[in-house]
């Protein structure tokens, strides 16, 4: 055995490098209610199908030129299967401090994400830099990162997702933005750019971590974070199931899941579907319900923007991304915060080539002083500006209403776009009953009963608000029953 000496210390580095940062550290993370990264790759990934990279990088002491230790390396990287199909995996230690990332593992994961085209995810659980560095290196440095550089190209290539595992600060939080989907964990996960003693130091404000970064502002406040789990298991749970919907890169069509589902069913409840009372809202939910594969929606970002309802789901099979306005918030109109939510699901399902349906019902841009301080006119702008640049197929089925600029933001100038429409439709460049003491002001204001003179005019509109009468003039292409 000429070589056995050797073989033996490789057992001993591969053994140093399971301790992670040692039982007291584990004890502490275990503690907190976190799991370790070794415990979160048994999770995540399709059983045994995890072959590590970098596993022996670490800070070794030797004492008389013999191996006493290996610190291991702050992060784990390598290659899994998820759901049967390849990842490139990246997970943090926070059981070990004071060593770094080495060799920039993290880098060398994204790189290899992007050269081999398979789906990236990032298991973050990093308080990101620290003072203590300049005291390491002997000087200052200017803030650049070797990872950073490449995330602008693999976003538009594989899917990356993130999960906040931990209290993520600086760059590692930034990076849990730095995906396609992300995913926070209830009473564990904290996201910020500085922490609470940062901001002591830059605002002289005493504040908890859970104050700053919890779900509360990351997923509920600013929609930052997409998905609220409530254990780290359904977090990895979510991630799995977001994949499932995806192709591995943009070169390849996303997987076709059967689902047994009869793609000729009709629903009998979608005719009743939409109440005849304008005013009245209805469960959006059972729509979707009736029309996708059973089962297959997975809403994404549900906790904000919640005016519109965003997601992915199945059609006889095939991957789609779903949208429908929610009645039963805003009246189902267009937000700031669900336009940014719309606006980056669009580029989502753009840029891996996912079809979308939107079944539309749109009562325009949101109205009032809070609206307008918040910038409601650049930001449907943008929106209408994105809806038009993407690529696609996509399918509008006008089920209610579509009306003003916010209603344009279902059409595309391209042959790829259809739409049809409901019987229950109606449309316009302003509501009627809104539109009318605008537009007939004067004759109203003349009329001996102005309130019956106003809804009078109101009747007589009504009249030509007929879809039929849209589709006599090809504005619509066609009408059709729910139910198909």
């Amino acid at each position: 055995m000429v070589w056995e000496p050797e073989i033996e210390e490789l057992k001993l580095r591969r053994k140093f490098a399971a301790r992670m940062g040692g039982e007291e550290s584990v004890a502490f993370q275990h503690g907190r209610g976190k799991l370790t990264v070794r415990e979160r790759i048994e999770l995540i990934t399709d059983k045994g199908t995890f072959k590590e990279i970098g596993g022996l990088a670490g800070a070794a002491t030797y004492e008389d030129n013999k191996l006493v230790n290996v610190k291991p390396s702050t992060s784990a990287i390598g290659v899994c299967e998820m759901n049967g199909r390849k990842v490139v995996l990246n997970g943090d230690d926070f059981t070990v401090r004071g060593v770094g990332s080495i060799g920039n593992k993290a880098g060398f994961a994204q790189k290899m994400a992007k050269d081999w085209r398979l789906p990236y995810v990032r298991m973050l659980d990093a308080p990101g830099g620290s003072v203590k560095t300049f005291e390491t290196i002997g000087r200052t440095y200017i803030p650049t990162n070797p990872v950073t550089p490449g995330i602008e190209q693999l976003l538009c290539q594989v899917p990356v997702v993130s999960a906040a595992l931990g209290s993520v600060a600086g760059l590692p939080a930034v990076d849990a933005c730095l995906s396609h989907f992300s995913v926070m964990v209830k009473g564990l996960s904290q996201v910020f750019p500085g922490g609470p003693p940062v901001v002591k130091a830059a605002l002289g404000i005493d504040i908890t971590k859970e104050e700053l970064g919890d779900e509360r502002t990351q997923v509920f406040g600013t929609g930052v974070i997409d998905h609220l789990a409530d254990s780290e298991e359904e977090a990895f749970d979510a991630i799995r199931k977001f994949l499932s919907y995806l192709p591995g890169n943009v070169w390849e069509m996303a997987p076709r899941i059967g689902s047994g589902d009869d793609p000729e069913r009709r629903e009998e409840s979608l005719l009743s579907a939409i109440p005849r009372n304008k005013r009245r809202a209805y469960d959006a939910y059972k729509i979707l319900d009736a029309i996708l594969d059973k089962e297959s929606f997975f809403e994404l970002t549900a906790n904000y923007g919640r005016s519109r309802i965003v997601g992915l789901g199945r059609i006889n099979g095939y991957s789609t991304g779903i949208m429908i306005n929610n009645p039963k918030r805003l009246g189902g109109s267009m937000d700031v915060a669900a336009g940014t939510k719309v606006i980056r699901f669009l580029q989502l399902c753009d840029t891996f080539h996912i079809p979308m349906v939107y079944l539309a019902d749109e009562p325009g841009f949101m109205v009032g002083i809070e609206q307008q301080q918040q910038g409601i006119l650049r930001a449907g702008a943008k929106m209408l500006t994105t809806t038009l640049r993407t690529q696609m197929p996509w399918i509008s089925v006008i089920i209610r209403q579509l009306y003003g600029v916010a209603g344009q933001c279902h059409d595309r100038p391209s042959g790829m776009f259809k739409r049809v429409a409901w019987p229950s439709g109606h449309w316009g460049s302003m509501h009627i009953s809104g539109g009318v003491s605008a537009a007939y002001k004067r004759v109203i204001a003349e009329s001996d009963d102005p309130v019956a003179k106003e809804k009078e005019i109101e009747a007589q509109l009504n009249l030509l608000a007929s879809p039929f009468r849209t589709a006599e003039a090809f504005n619509i292409e066609d009408i059709m029953d729910p139910r198909e």
